[in-house]
């Protein structure tokens, strides 16, 4: 606990001047821990990011990541939706040319992979450069932090009733309640001290929501890391794990919390 504590501060510590400051400094280390993100999960499935598909895994989830999404250089071939469909076909073909040593299920994992953490770190970028962005990102994270806080200490106080076994054997029902509960606690909290435009009640219902929303976007990272068999996504923090270990809830929050038009 200790350490997680320390890493939790000195991880604080690094990401918190890049959100206050904002701009191209912030989209610039989103794009960093995007890409680390990338790697772990590639990592995961045995596939190198110094590699051609990784390369070309890495090269999408650029694209996919930049805040302006109509063309680049003013050229409308180059627009992204053209780039990434080129990427798509590549990568496909690409299993033809190495004659299925790299095969067609590969090829739809680093294509999803691109997509799963691209989108999410996406709309952290967005959320930053929107009206109120330092804001809403904070409200984001107390909102994901209160609900493993909630979850951690309710679970090992009343837990008994698993929530899902087989994905993630330690989180209870109780727990997933609980972290609910607390989440909502500080969602008023924050609504008191800075109020969203909309009603205390409306708030309360969107952080039940994306309390859940988070949750899932958790047992998401402990389904995959079941699946491969590995016990963290990464080991870049100490006691936490790596970048989708820490990052897991909030590229389901954020998404979920720009589509329904609360930020």
């Amino acid at each position: 606990m200790k350490q997680r504590v320390i890493t939790a501060i000195l991880a604080l510590i690094v990401f918190l001047p890049f959100v206050i400051i904002g701009d191209l400094p912030f989209i610039l280390f989103i794009y960093l821990l995007a890409t680390i993100g990338l790697m772990e999960l590639l990592r995961m499935r045995g596939i190198s990011l110094v590699s051609i598909p990784g390369l070309i895994g890495t090269i999408g989830i650029w694209l996919v990541l930049l805040p302006d999404k109509s063309t680049l250089f003013s050229i409308e071939f180059l627009s992204i939706t053209n780039m990434l469909t080129v990427i798509i076909l590549f990568l496909l073909a690409y299993t033809v040319l190495v004659r299925n040593k790299f095969t067609f299920d590969e090829a739809g994992f680093v294509i999803l992979t691109a997509l799963y953490v691209g989108i999410g770190f996406y709309f952290l970028i967005e959320t930053r450069l929107g009206t109120n962005g330092f804001s809403n990102i904070l409200f984001a994270f107390f909102i994901i932090w209160a609900t493993d806080t909630g979850a951690y200490f309710v679970g090992r106080a009343l837990g008994k009733r698993k929530l899902w076994p087989d994905i993630s054997p330690n989180k209870t029902v109780e727990g997933a309640i609980g972290g609910i509960v607390t989440a909502c606690i500080v969602a008023v909290i924050f609504h008191l001290v800075h109020p969203f435009p909309h009603s205390m009640l409306i708030v309360i219902i969107v952080t039940i929501f994306a309390s859940m929303v988070g949750q899932v976007g958790d047992l998401v990272e402990s389904a995959f890391k079941r699946n491969y068999g590995v016990k963290d996504s990464g080991k870049l923090l100490p006691g936490h794990g790596g970048i989708l270990d820490r990052f897991d809830s909030l590229l389901f929050v954020l998404p979920f919390l720009h589509l329904i038009q609360f930020i």
